[in-house]
This record gives structure tokens, C-alpha cells and sequence, in this order.
């Protein structure tokens, strides 16, 4: 679950419109990035906008990868770019190659102004989450070895901690 979480909002964006509007063009863009980068995608898909009274639809293109995904929104209306990017790290360190990728998609859209986040994911401490008195353990996660009044904020793979009951 150890990853790396980038994200980029752009305004301001200077490219050519073509990559604000076009859904394959961008998509094309994103799948080049991340080859280059040495990531592998898995599936694909873009989702075009209707024209509204200021402008042409933006595109949404979204990249799953086998390191965990790439997103790219786009405003023509308002010259706006978000991305996010993000990597596990389970079977190596994919860090520099996020990197890599958004560092393309920024040159790509020629921002004037951005501003960058980075996220370590599953850096922990881990916050137990209170459920309300009786309500089981999410879905998909197993009984806690000897019940849940053995050890009620213990963490075991797969789900992560349980809190007590409220």
C-alpha cells in the first residue's frame, strides 16, 4: 500500500488547445509519458464534456496502471489543468518515474502557474476510525484472531487497524 501521491493544479495553461479538448490526443500524451517512463498501463478510457455558454468541454483521460493509475482533468474554459499521478511502491520504487510523468505533463500544458502536492500513501501512523456500537468491520476484512475484545485497535493485512466500538 506504500505509494507516492503527485498532483498538479495548472492555470493558465499556454499549450495548444487541442490538449485541453481532444480526449485521444491527451490520452495518446498520457500513455506516451508513462511508457517513457518505464510504467506499464492496463486499461484506458477518456470521457468528453459537452460545450457549455463559455467554451468547449474539457476531457477527463485516465490512465490504470499496473503501479496504480494517472488522471488528467482539463477546463478550456478557464485554460485549467488538474493531474494526479500516483504509484505503489509494493514491488520497487516507482517515485522517480511519477515524477518523470508529471514533470511531462506540466511541460505539455505550458502552465503559467501551478501548484504541486506530493503524498507518501501508507507512510502510517495508522488512525484507528470509531464505528459506531455493533457495526462489523468493513467488508472484506476478516475477524480479529480471538474476537474483537482481544486487542480492538490491532491491525492485521489487508484492512488495516480497527478501532473499538464507540
Amino acid at each position: 500500500m506504500h505509494g507516492l501521491h503527485l498532483t498538479a493544479d495548472l492555470t493558465d495553461c499556454r499549450c495548444a488547445p487541442h490538449w485541453l479538448t481532444d480526449a485521444q490526443r491527451l490520452l495518446d500524451a498520457c500513455t506516451q509519458a508513462v511508457q517513457q517512463a518505464g510504467l506499464q498501463t492496463v486499461g484506458r478510457v477518456t470521457h468528453r464534456f459537452p460545450a457549455g455558454p463559455h467554451g468547449p468541454g474539457g476531457v477527463t483521460a485516465t490512465l490504470l496502471l499496473a503501479e496504480s493509475h494517472l488522471c488528467v482533468h482539463t477546463w478550456p474554459e478557464t485554460a485549467s489543468v488538474t493531474a494526479d499521478v500516483y504509484v505503489c511502491n509494493h514491488s520497487g520504487d516507482h517515485s522517480a518515474r511519477a515524477h518523470q510523468v508529471m514533470n511531462q505533463l506540466v511541460a505539455l500544458f505550458q502552465p503559467q502557474r501551478a501548484q504541486h502536492h506530493a503524498l507518501q500513501r501508507g507512510a502510517g501512523p495508522f488512525i484507528p476510525v470509531p464505528r459506531a456500537p455493533g457495526t462489523p468491520p468493513p467488508t472484506g476484512c476478516p475477524p480479529m484472531p480471538g474476537g474483537p475484545t482481544a486487542n480492538p485497535t490491532a491491525a492485521h493485512e489487508g484492512c488495516g487497524p480497527h478501532a473499538p466500538d464507540a
